[in-house]
């Protein structure tokens, strides 16, 4: 039976206590990775190449899908292609630069997962303009802050934040010259942005300001920013995660690595859904993978209420959730087993515990109970739409009792992790084959090295015999570059090469 330990390596050893480094455990890296770190190909130079190249495969396949509501009813998903998508990123990029937003500047977008929100992000990849979400959970006056802190003088905003963003032009003036809505905007907003001496478009509006020519795109670096986001500290201001061309691209690369492992690749059958706040790098990363792989992406209402009922109407393949979400969908399954009948529940828990003891003994998914899998398992997927044959978790710990249900699912491999926006938002992950890896947070991916650093006022051992602990301590292809204008907190973390993430 093969276990968590069969699938990692120790690289080195560790090394003697220093001043900065109380005492460093050995370095771990994934079995993927035996021959040394995942790298970037030397032809890669930016994310926006995947989207290009996606383009160039699969110009007329569904891209980014969305639920439109006409007289309070909703209808089915309607889609725009890779080809019409690709055409409006780069018209809006064409726009940005006419504002005077050239290369290396900083432009926000702000506002719920939409397809608008990645038309925008492919703009600024396709001119070499660093995008920076915005979002006010950090505080209302985080996006005031961000807008200043990043020098930002163009953001995307959602129809319904337009008001917000101007409400805060007073504090930003200096550097906030134009507002772009992903919707129409009225002709009072219009008045109320003229008299705060900020330009303020709608999105066809700012499209018709652009142009289509592909040649004169700029060149692109590895090295050049694409992304700057904001995340909380324990005290103090927000910082800005500075993440790279290379960085953001390596992790691409890594996510398709581990899914050939754990499951498959993806490909143009498949469908994402989009819920988790595209401000965070967990979602980014996600959908600029599934776009590179010709899939298809769709988005939520943006209403918690009704987020299963998009997902029954989108049917995706895959599915990434956080421990609350996957909670919810566990107790509606158990209430309709309740439900029943106690005969038909005593039946299902047999079922369960006996698939759940094979699974414990070595078996794989498929191998565990494939005649119990059609008469009681199957009909479980359709709490996530009925095709998912992947599901990730991230943000928080799963409780056992709930990964243990959900690996029970059928053709739908599960894999739990932990990462932060420094390490791009994947740092570790569990192998859907592998249940030993339950309850854990599984091996480093192909990009990084993880070690422990012992902490010795909290009793944290890394050398212990028993169970070694410390400070977790990264270093590898996919980290960050430092926080944004803040060499003094960078050079708190990064030390030695290893980024200390404090926990």
């Amino acid at each position: 039976m093969a276990s968590a330990a069969d699938h990692v390596l120790v690289v080195e050893d560790g090394r003697p206590a220093t001043a900065d480094n109380p005492s460093a455990g050995p370095v771990y890296r994934c079995k993927y990775a035996k021959d040394g770190l995942l790298d970037l190909p030397t032809d890669i130079n930016s994310p926006w190449q995947f989207f290009s190249e996606a383009v160039k495969k699969y110009p007329n396949e569904q891209m980014l899908g969305r639920r439109l509501t006409t007289d309070s009813k909703v209808g089915p998903y309607t889609w725009i292609t890779y080809k019409e998508a690709h055409d409006a990123a780069i018209r809006i990029g064409s726009a940005i630069r006419s504002r005077g937003v050239d290369p290396g500047h900083c432009c926000g977008i702000y506002g719920s997962n939409c397809p608008e929100w990645i038309i925008a992000m492919e703009a600024c990849m396709s001119q070499g303009v660093t995008y920076v979400p915005l979002y006010d959970t950090l505080g209302v006056n985080a996006v005031e802050f961000i807008i200043n802190h990043a020098e930002v003088s163009l953001v995307f905003v959602q129809e319904k934040t337009v008001s917000s963003i101007l409400s805060c032009q007073k504090g930003c003036s200096s550097n906030l010259k134009t507002i772009v809505s992903f919707g129409e905007v009225s002709s009072t907003q219009k008045e109320e942005a003229k008299n705060q001496c900020v330009s303020l478009f709608s999105w066809n509006e700012f499209s018709l300001m652009g142009n289509s020519d592909e040649t004169k795109l700029p060149p692109k670096r590895k090295t050049d920013i694409c992304t700057i986001m904001y995340t909380s500290g324990t005290t103090g201001e927000p910082k800005g995660v500075i993440l790279n061309n290379a960085a953001m691209s390596i992790q691409v690369l890594s996510i398709d690595k581990m899914l050939e492992v754990t499951d498959r690749p993806c490909d143009t059958s498949d469908v994402f859904f989009s819920y988790l706040p595209l401000a965070h790098v967990y979602d980014q990363v996600m959908e600029i993978y599934f776009l590179s792989r010709g899939s298809s992406v769709g988005y939520w209402r943006g209403d918690i209420r009704y987020l299963m009922d998009d997902v029954q109407a989108l049917q995706p393949t895959v599915f990434c959730g956080v421990p609350r979400v996957y909670d919810k969908v566990y107790a509606g399954v158990m209430q309709k087993i309740s439900a029943s009948g106690l005969i038909r529940k005593k039946i299902f828990d047999f079922a369960y515990n006996y698939k759940l003891g094979n699974m414990k003994k070595g078996f794989s998914q498929e191998e565990a109970s494939p005649r119990l899998d059609r008469l009681m398992f199957d009909k479980i997927k359709e709490a996530f739409g009925g095709r998912a044959h992947m599901l990730l978790s991230g943000a928080a710990p799963l409780p056992r009792h709930v990964e243990e249900f959900l690996r029970i699912i059928p053709a739908s491999n599960l894999s739990q992790g932990y990462g932060l926006t420094e390490s791009c938002g994947g740092s570790f992950t569990t192998l859907a084959g592998v249940f030993s890896m339950v309850g854990t947070v599984g091996v480093p991916m192909p990009t990084v090295e993880a070690r422990l650093v012992s902490v010795p006022e909290m009793g944290y051992d890394a050398f212990s015999a028993d169970v070694p602990r410390g400070e977790i301590c990264l270093r590898g292809n996919s980290m960050f570059s430092g926080y944004h204008k803040r060499q003094d907190l960078t050079d708190q973390v990064l030390i030695d090469g290893w980024f200390h993430t404090g926990i």
